[in-house]
């Protein structure tokens, strides 16, 4: 029995190690490159950590938000940021949690982005301020634009999040995953299982673009680094994501908002026309416009597409 219960503790006791090594390996190689490091990287300290920023351009001020999704960064902006500096002076944030950001220890939830947004236009920018924003990031940019309007000027949404999907709260369920994934070893091996080189690709090909021939190595790559650099610490805003904490119902804001709103759809992003919809019954002043043959990144799939669309909301009075 003795002999038993030893080689049990044994092979457990290798077994975490060996998780811990290949945590360690995974994490070193899919950063190694220091792609998203910059000579144009800024940072502001906001009071849960430093937020990474680019500043470029000059004219009136307009702040690019990223998605909530694994990977996620500013470099989601990267081909359209440099041709709307004539205009515009540009800010593309890292939110906290995600790129090189900080990423601490904390629970992640839509009322800290807000606070974020709020805080970054007010402390940074200094000037009443338009915002284009990607999925499941809308929802709190909203709630800014509610709560804040003194702030914001105009709003662009890129594949919004579903009113649904917004509504689903922390359940039982998705609190014990959040647990899981923030446990030591076990929990980072399993996030990196989640958010290795081909599960990330294949969301790119299945999600994220239309046409897979558009798809980058190096979007792969920049995501890839940006889900896992920082010692493994993406992986608790991932596990906040996961846990339904980053949702709120935003219905009541959504009605009460006076600022001009465009929502632009991926054509062949999945529900994304019905969604649309619901938000307009919820506040018809929302204008809509759909990009041919481009699903959730159409600002990396067709750039010159999303371009026009920013340049003409925002040019007119």
């Amino acid at each position: 029995m003795n002999k038993k219960l030893t080689t049990s503790i044994f092979l457990l006791g290798s077994s975490v190690s060996a998780m811990h090594i290949i945590n360690r390996i995974h994490a070193s190689l899919c950063t190694s490159k220091n792609l998203l490091t910059n000579s144009e990287n800024h940072y502001y300290n906001w009071r849960f950590g430093k937020i990474r920023y680019q500043k470029k351009g000059s004219g009136s001020p307009l702040l690019l938000v990223h998605d909530l999704t694994i990977g996620s960064s500013n470099y989601e902006y990267h081909k359209i940021i440099n041709n709307l500096t004539e205009q515009h002076e540009i800010f593309s944030i890292d939110l906290l949690g995600y790129g090189l950001s900080d990423k601490p220890s904390i629970t992640y939830t839509n009322n800290l982005y807000e606070q974020l947004i709020n805080d970054f236009i007010k402390n940074v920018i200094g000037r009443k301020t338009s915002i284009v924003v990607t999925g499941e990031s809308v929802p709190f940019v909203i709630m800014a634009c509610h709560n804040y309007p003194e702030n914001i000027n105009k709003l662009i949404c890129i594949n919004p999040q579903s009113l649904y999907l917004q509504n689903q709260i922390p359940s039982k369920q998705t609190r014990l995953m959040k647990f899981f994934i923030e446990t030591p070893i076990l929990g980072t091996f399993t996030y990196h299982v989640l958010t290795n080189k081909h599960t990330i690709e294949k969301t790119f090909k299945e999600q994220y673009f239309y046409n897979p021939e558009e798809i980058k190595e190096r979007y792969i790559r920049n995501y890839l680094e940006a889900a896992n650099i920082n010692n493994y610490n993406a992986k608790f805003s991932f596990a906040s994501y996961v846990g339904k904490y980053m949702n709120m119902s935003i219905l009541h804001e959504l009605k009460e908002i006076n600022n001009s709103i465009l929502m632009i759809g991926g054509e062949k992003e999945k529900d994304i026309k019905t969604t649309i919809e619901n938000y307009k019954y919820y506040n018809a002043a929302i204008e809509e416009v759909y990009i041919p043959n481009t699903k959730h990144l159409p600002q990396l799939e067709t750039p010159d597409e999303i371009l026009e669309q920013i340049k003409i909301f925002l040019c007119n009075k």
